[in-house]
């Protein structure tokens, strides 16, 4: 068997270098007052030997884990079927990359998680939190905040309880929303149909409520709720089709709704967009692209969301415990939405 050679230590760079194990450690470490010209000699030293850091010991200087916690607040079976999902965890995964942060996944299939997370966090483990796709009824926030740990959140917050200061990454749902109904009407479209997400998520109602500032006197049976599936896209199209056969146009709350929505216009002989046409929401190319036929959607720019999440964290982690911080404290962002317009609507 091949002996490993052994790790090159903390002694050993500063021999070579030729300097202190202080000094090395503070240039490792990320720390000040050290002249340049020995950090040079010292990073060279560090090349050559393939010196690692432990980690451990680098976190007892630091105070730092260079780890971020990333809790979807959805079970495995959607996270891994829903692009929206991956699209967000690239973005955020692309920034804490380029600031070498580590991202550690939780995902929670039931309320029997959120005591593991909640004990996760609190543990220390890791220096912030990344949380999305939370529901009203959720103990999550709760329990983050119990446990001490900064967090930026992707969504509005809609949770009962304490919510100043709280940080957050959004669209503007609600405008966009607005903007897809003012395309159909501008269409000619008279009787609109809402499929809604599900309505305990802060997007859904905020889409909804957009459906609704177009729609002033809609009839109530237009609107349905889905689940942000296909499948509950398929139910809820079958609803509307049932209640009012007459709909000319569908406004869906995702993407993956008005792929189910279409499946069923197509097994019920309704042809889009000549008879009814569709409009989604995301702009997820998988889903929008294969959709038949191509589908007309609102775009929100969701891997831009993941890096907004990541960078706002970064960014309060790396301001420094004072009375009068060196930099101010992140405030959430809403970001603006397009409408893109395709052959269903």
């Amino acid at each position: 068997m091949t002996e490993t050679a052994p790790r090159p230590t903390l002694e050993a760079v500063a021999a070579r270098a030729g300097v202190s194990r202080a000094t090395v450690s503070r240039v490792v470490n990320g720390g000040d007052g050290v002249r340049e010209r020995l950090v040079e000699r010292v990073r060279k030293a560090v090349d050559e030997l393939g010196y690692v850091p432990n980690q451990a010991a680098r976190s007892l200087v630091t105070r730092r884990h260079d780890a971020v916690a990333v809790i979807v607040a959805e079970p495995e079976t959607r996270v891994f079927a829903d692009p929206f999902f991956a699209l967000q965890l690239r973005g955020i995964s692309k920034e804490l990359t380029a600031h070498d942060n580590q991202l550690v996944l939780l995902l929670t299939e039931g309320r029997d998680d959120h005591a593991r997370v909640a004990r996760y966090l609190a543990g220390g483990h890791v220096d912030g939190a990344l949380v999305f796709s939370l529901h009203l009824d959720d103990p999550l926030p709760g329990l983050i905040q119990s446990a001490g740990v900064p967090t930026v959140f992707g969504g509005r917050p809609g949770w009962s309880g304490e919510t100043r200061g709280v940080v957050y990454v959004d669209v503007d749902n609600r405008g966009g929303a607005r903007d897809a109904v003012r395309h159909l009407t501008g269409l000619g479209r008279t009787r609109i149909a809402h499929i809604a997400g599900a309505l305990d998520q802060t997007s859904a109602v905020d889409r909804l409520d957009g459906y609704r500032d177009v729609m002033v006197d809609a009839d109530p049976r237009l609107i349905a709720e889905g689940d942000f599936t296909p499948a509950g896209g398929e139910r809820a199209m079958r609803e509307l089709l049932e209640r009012c056969p007459d709909v000319d146009a569908v406004f869906a709350a995702n993407d993956l709704t008005a792929a189910g929505a279409l499946r069923v216009l197509r097994e019920a002989g309704r042809r889009v967009p000549d008879d009814v046409a569709v409009i989604g929401f995301d702009d997820m190319l998988p889903v929008a692209e294969q959709t038949d036929p191509a589908l007309t959607t609102v775009r929100q720019d969701i891997e831009e969301m993941g890096r907004l999440m990541a960078r706002l964290l970064l960014r309060e982690l790396d301001r420094r415990p004072s009375d009068e911080p060196v930099a101010p404290a992140p405030s959430s962002v809403v970001l603006p939405t397009t409408l893109v317009r395709r052959a269903s609507a």
